[in-house]
């Protein structure tokens, strides 16, 4: 019997965020991307969502290194707050390691990770496991599949992908090694993208854009150009540069992100803007605007964000009008869709002419479509397969296109956060679970919990209401009639034909509070505030919060 092998889902399955997975064989782990998710609208005052990390410190001890695909924050995002508690062996491509270390840095906590930087298809030895980095294109330069060769055969990790056949740096997704190694040992399990199981057709390549951005400089000229992207897109970003340049116009950054990963790729050769193409964007204001291209911050409508402000008529460096053009070269990442369109909003009230959504083509997706995902099972030929990195609905619509393309409908896995799947000689199974809840970052603060985002809702939608009770705690006794004060509310005259009744309400729950020590604060704070509940719900329809406060004799 050879040895099993276990997969922990941390996060990833059921939301676009959260990657985030550990493979465990011989008491040891390899954790698979460690990344964040953008709030939804509903998660009051949160900044970002991480995975739940309390499985990675519990067994720290076990950990034998951190493999990260590629460098967008959904996978590397959360490992400045991993580092925190760990220290981690941390291997990824020279652009992977320098964008996750950026951040790490700004955290003070790169000393906490030793960076170990892999080469396309080198094969390094990790824990128990043998791993190989396959280059994928996707939409960041320098991704990886990750094959892992096990005990119990090859467990092939797509990361995120797409089939390039026109990649902008030449660089090609190595399916002739997938099906070497499919031919060879075989697959015995694919986790595969699924972020566009549900699109049909190709995903366009990222040298599609080039047309369009050469036709956008042509027909705007005269005007400034303010393009906005995520800041790690690399191959975007050159794509655009070019058109500028191509067009006579100089280049430059707005926004500290994006400031810092151009100045970060060109170092590292995965950028390509001469010296004399680059301006300071103090200097943007002083100069005609169709000499000027201005790569911004802001393209999932980050309330501080670059573009955010300018939006907002409050940048520091450039005011927008009339001569303006704003391309936005990204789709909303879901949860952000409100915040996108509040800033395009915004831009388009000051005269600001948008470029943005599908019928202006200026966004291809970096994942793979239908007919790729099938593809890639074809070529793997699994024998089991997870979808991995979608919402549920895209994790039902890949499981799908596996039993159409031939894999056995019982040796597809739909799994969710927190699943733990077991690969033995006899197949695989679910064996149990781990925590795997949302850890919210609210500020400096990152253990906020899910009682105070429900207390958030509560105090948006129903407002807040304090009952002062002023009490004789030594015999029960209420002495002056209970004050209501309330925030939130329309109309606070309705509780005034309430007072009889809080007021009865009060002197029982006071009634039960005394004991033979004396009077019990909880036990009045629990049952008053449950009376008054009900009171509130039955008389008005509403469920606010209430703050008892008991002033004593």
């Amino acid at each position: 019997m050879a040895e099993p092998v276990r997969i922990s889902f941390l996060g990833g399955l059921g939301e676009i965020g959260r990657n985030c997975a550990c493979l465990e064989a011989s008491g040891q782990i390899v954790v698979v991307d460690c990344g964040l998710m953008f709030p939804d609208p509903d998660m009051l005052g949160v900044d970002l969502v991480l995975p739940d990390l309390s499985y990675l410190k519990e067994n720290a001890d076990r950990i034998a290194g951190l493999v990260l695909t590629h460098g967008h924050e959904d996978h590397t995002g959360a490992l400045a707050f991993a580092l925190e508690d760990l220290s981690l062996d941390v291997y990824g491509s020279s652009l992977t390691i320098a964008l996750a270390k950026q951040r790490v840095s700004e955290a003070g906590l790169s000393s906490k990770a030793n960076w170990v930087t892999v080469r396309d298809g080198e094969l390094r030895r990790i824990g128990p496991f043998d791993v190989e980095f396959i280059p994928v294109t996707h939409s960041v330069p320098q991704g990886f599949a990750l094959a892992f060769h096990t005990s119990q055969g090859i467990i092939l990790h797509s990361g995120d992908f797409k089939i390039d056949l026109e990649p902008v740096d030449g660089r090609f997704m190595d399916l002739e090694r997938i099906g070497a190694l499919a031919n060879s040992e075989g697959v015995r399990l694919l986790l595969s993208d699924s972020t566009n199981a549900d699109e049909e057709g190709h995903t366009d390549s990222e040298a599609s854009l080039q047309g369009t951005f050469q036709r956008l400089f042509a027909t705007h000229q005269g005007k400034r150009i303010i393009a906005t992207s995520f800041a790690s897109h690399i191959h975007r970003l050159q794509q655009l540069v070019d058109a500028a340049i191509a067009n006579g116009r100089l280049v430059a950054t707005l926004g500290r992100s994006m400031t810092k990963n151009i100045a970060l790729a060109r170092r590292l050769g995965v950028l390509h803007i001469p010296d004399s193409a680059l301006i300071d964007i103090e200097e943007v204001e002083e100069l005609e605007p169709g000499r000027v291209f201005v790569l911004s911050t802001g393209s999932q409508g980050e309330p501080m964000s670059a573009l955010a402000l300018l939006a907002a008529g409050e940048g520091k460096w450039l005011h927008l009008g009339e001569r303006d053009t704003v391309v936005m070269s990204a789709h909303p990442v879901p949860g952000n869709e409100w915040a996108v369109s509040k800033v395009i909003d915004g831009l388009c009230r000051l005269g600001v002419e948008v470029v943005y959504g599908e019928e202006a083509k200026v966004h291809v997706s970096g994942h793979a479509s239908e007919e790729e995902l099938k593809l890639m099972l074809q070529i793997a030929r699994p024998e089991f397969f997870i979808p991995i990195h979608g919402e549920y609905r895209h994790l039902v619509a890949h499981s799908r296109l596996a039993k159409r393309m031939g894999v056995d409908e019982d040796h597809v896995f739909v799994c969710e956060d927190g699943d733990v799947v077991e690969l033995t000689d006899t197949g695989l199974a679910r064996v149990g679970e781990v925590s795997a809840a949302y850890l919210y970052v609210d500020g400096l603060t990152s253990e906020v919990g899910h009682g105070v985002i429900r207390d958030r809702k509560t105090l948006a939608e129903e407002g807040v209401l304090v009952l002062v009770c002023s009490i004789d705690t030594a015999t029960g006794d209420v002495l002056a009639s209970p004050q209501l004060v309330t925030r939130g509310w329309a109309d606070n005259t309705q509780l005034e034909e309430l007072s009889s009744d809080v007021h009865r309400l009060v002197v029982t729950s006071s009634s039960k509070a005394m004991s033979d020590g004396g009077f019990d604060h909880e036990v009045f704070r629990r049952d008053v505030r449950s009376s008054l509940s009900k009171l509130l719900m039955d008389k008005l329809h509403r469920r606010p919060m209430i703050v008892p406060v008991i002033v004593t004799a």
